[in-house]
């Protein structure tokens, strides 16, 4: 099949296809006598298996050691585990910053409805953001 056919099926433009081909997470097609790609069947399960690494917030990187070791004879099952238990932890530690700052926006929210602009003193850049 041509990259559009391709494309078309994995719900890319085959700009994407040709920079995942660059980026060495699919492998270059043989081409016709014409010189057009021609991809293969297990192309669009690859490209699948892409966009559905990268929706679980796999890197691009991460993607390529899979296919590696999958392109090895392996199964790339313990890495993937791995990678998984890697984006869960930044996930909780994200999670965990986040709420933090929650907290300082409430209580930042919470002293601007209590500030009148008008006791505001020309020295002071924000009350509402200077530590009382």
């Amino acid at each position: 099949m041509r990259i559009g056919d391709l494309a078309a099926a994995g719900q890319v433009t085959a700009k994407t296809i040709r920079f995942y081909e660059q980026a060495g997470l699919l492998p270059a097609p043989p081409r016709t006598t014409g010189g057009y790609r021609d991809y293969t069947p297990e192309a669009v399960r690859r490209l699948a298996f892409i966009r559905d690494a990268q929706s679980a917030g796999l890197t691009l990187a991460e993607i390529r050691s899979v296919l590696e070791i999958r392109d090895s004879g392996h199964a790339p099952c313990g890495h993937v585990t791995s990678l998984i238990d890697q984006r869960l932890a930044e996930i909780e530690q994200r999670m965990a910053e986040l709420r933090q700052t929650r907290t300082a926006l409430r209580e930042l929210a919470r002293r601007a409805a209590a500030t009148d602009p008008d006791t505001c003193s020309g020295g002071e850049i924000c009350t509402i953001l200077t530590r009382p």
